[in-house]
């Protein structure tokens, strides 16, 4: 793609007693932040989800990021808590895609063609088409916004994360869950009031999750009675092929089509 990258000093550390995090806290947050304030970086892409993005997400100099100026930021899983953390203090678009360590994006073409044009070629992809169908029918405009169910549902109640997704495009998917735990996220949400007002959803991948028609009946059961406009299997988040959306953008859902129809380019 003709580009330099640079890894962060600290991107294969490992925590000494807690072994699922990739090095300390402050280490991991001082890497991001780094990155983000030098004027030689154009994007920061990540390499991999897990878990420890909220653990680091309270360590950032918002001030300081938010006088950078704004640049691509890519990721998706564990980085949900990112998304949130840039659109609520930063105001910035994202990029919901894959990450340049996953299996997944590293054999498939078609994910890596997705992101380039998304990042180089931003009018050639405003209309993202999937190979989703409606599981409610119909068309809705909004911001689109989300992530991992999981990351979302934790979110809830703190700093870096939106009371509500009111007026905009919810995108949602999840890895390795349980029905049961599947529902007690979406039921967060629902009592927490996140989807109240919300004016659509697109639903993406349950990778090793439940068979997909046992997740399906949960996912009707909690976002059918919504009354808007629900996508399902749009094709993006822990899947092959897995498309990039842009958050924080507005945009056009036509569920029955399988497509998001971008206002504008992603990225500028």
């Amino acid at each position: 793609w003709g580009l330099d990258p640079v890894a962060a000093p600290h991107v294969l550390d490992r925590h000494g007693e807690l072994g699922y995090l990739a090095g300390g806290d402050a280490d991991r947050a001082a890497d991001l932040q780094n990155a983000w304030c030098d004027p030689a970086v154009d994007a920061v892409i990540c390499a991999r989800g897990g878990y420890g993005a909220q653990r680091m997400v309270d360590a950032l100099d918002w001030e300081a990021m938010r006088a950078a100026g704004p640049k691509a930021f890519v990721g998706f899983s564990d980085i949900t808590t990112l998304h949130e953390a840039f659109a609520v203090r930063l105001g910035l678009v994202t990029l919901h895609g894959p990450m340049a360590a996953g299996a997944d994006f590293v054999k498939s073409a078609r994910a890596q063609e997705h992101l380039r044009a998304t990042l180089f070629d931003p009018e050639s992809v405003r209309t993202i088409r999937s190979d989703g169908t409606a599981l409610v029918p119909g068309r809705a405009r909004g911001v689109t916004l989300g992530g991992c169910l999981s990351l979302i549902a934790g979110g809830i109640g703190t700093p870096h994360t939106r009371d509500s997704a009111r007026g905009g495009l919810l995108c949602l998917e999840d890895v390795g869950e349980e029905t049961y735990r599947l529902d007690r996220y979406l039921t967060q949400l629902l009592r927490a009031g996140m989807l109240d007002g919300v004016a659509g959803l697109l639903l993406g991948s349950w990778a090793e999750c439940d068979p997909y028609e046992k997740v399906r009946t949960l996912l009707v059961d909690r976002l059918g009675g919504l009354g808007v406009p629900v996508a399902e299997q749009f094709g993006f988040g822990h899947c092959d092929d897995a498309l990039t959306l842009p958050f924080g953008v507005a945009a056009e859902l036509d569920a029955d089509a399988g497509t998001l129809t971008l206002e504008e380019p992603a990225l500028s």
